[in-house]
């Protein structure tokens, strides 16, 4: 089968991955260079985590890590640097513990200052150790080895693209491009704002839970040592538009980083934009029209289930 995949992100990469391993006739239409910063999949690290509440993301997440050691021993290539992540919620039943004993998962209960945190008095701690981060660029770069890339290749028009199925993983672009094919795509795209700070956390991640399951995360970056944000404080942008980190929003980043990370240089040395692609519940979108199949898995936090996801997207595409 001639397949064609519109967009070279993690979940474009990985789903092109698992069609050339089934033997089709692969090739990855991208509109910029790989590893531009305009969308959603640059930088050098994602968090990889199971400390979700709700059941159906830890079992995922699970069936995800499986899926990365496996390419690990297939590719030769250290993608998982896992060293444990720390949660901190106002209550346990702010946390993911009950939500992991449920799952079977292993989590203790921890002192955050053992890790070099301040978390603040009365609040729930864990540890959960099959955590840390999943090496981003490298990623990528893996999921498209021996695959043919064409750059500089936007699509305008999915009536324009010769194949047999087209797999639309355009991102934050993917809305627009649907909707000329007659494909409702429900999602908002926002841009986020990342900053990076010169510290070595002692530990891979540490994910901050208020009461309403608003999440502020911190995790390693080879670079700079930490990157910070905020999950889902971006505005609605549209991607074709130029913009920049929001400056209140690194303000807001700083602040919490030099909360949570005591002797930490509050000043960022960096920051950097990027989209998301978001549904109402944080859910993804996979699904088949015709000869197109929709693949918008992020909504902030779907880096991690790529090996998964790609999975699924080449199923769909081989119905």
């Amino acid at each position: 089968m001639r397949v064609a995949v519109v967009g070279a992100g993690i979940t474009g990469a990985a789903a092109a991955w698992a069609l050339a391993r089934d033997g089709h006739d692969v090739r990855v239409l991208e509109q910029f260079e790989l590893d531009h910063d305009r969308g959603s999949s640059h930088g050098r690290s994602r968090i990889f985590r199971l400390a979700y509440t709700e059941p159906h993301w830890v079992e995922l997440a699970r069936e995800a890590l499986a899926a990365w050691r496996a390419l690990e021993r297939e590719t030769g290539e250290a993608l998982l640097e896992l060293d444990g992540l720390l949660e901190l919620a106002p209550s346990e039943s702010d946390s993911s513990r009950e939500t992991l004993d449920a799952c079977g998962v292993a989590w203790e209960a921890a002192d955050p200052a053992r890790y070099g945190v301040a978390g603040p008095e009365g609040w729930s701690a864990l540890v959960q150790p099959d955590a840390g981060i999943v090496r981003a660029d490298e990623a990528r770069r893996v999921f498209l080895r021996g695959i043919p890339v064409q750059t500089g290749a936007r699509v305008e028009s999915l009536d324009d693209v010769d194949a047999d199925v087209v797999v639309v993983a355009a991102g934050p672009w993917a809305r627009k491009l649907l909707a000329r094919a007659g494909v409702e795509l429900a999602v908002t795209e926002t841009r986020e704002t990342i900053a990076y700070f010169r510290h070595e956390p002692g530990i891979a991640a540490v994910v901050d839970r208020d009461a309403t399951g608003h999440l502020r995360y911190a995790l390693r970056d080879h670079v700079h040592g930490l990157k910070a944000g905020t999950h889902m404080s971006g505005r609605a942008a549209d991607p074709d538009e130029p913009g920049g980190a929001n400056e209140e929003t690194v303000r807001a980043i700083a602040d919490w980083v030099a909360e949570r990370f005591p002797g930490i240089d509050p000043e960022p040395v960096a920051a950097e934009p990027c989209f998301y692609t978001r549904t109402a519940d944080e859910s993804f979108v996979l699904e088949r029209h015709g000869r197109i199949v929709v693949a918008s898995p992020c909504s902030g936090h779907g880096f991690k289930f790529a090996p998964v996801v790609g999975r699924r997207v080449a199923d769909l595409a081989i119905l």
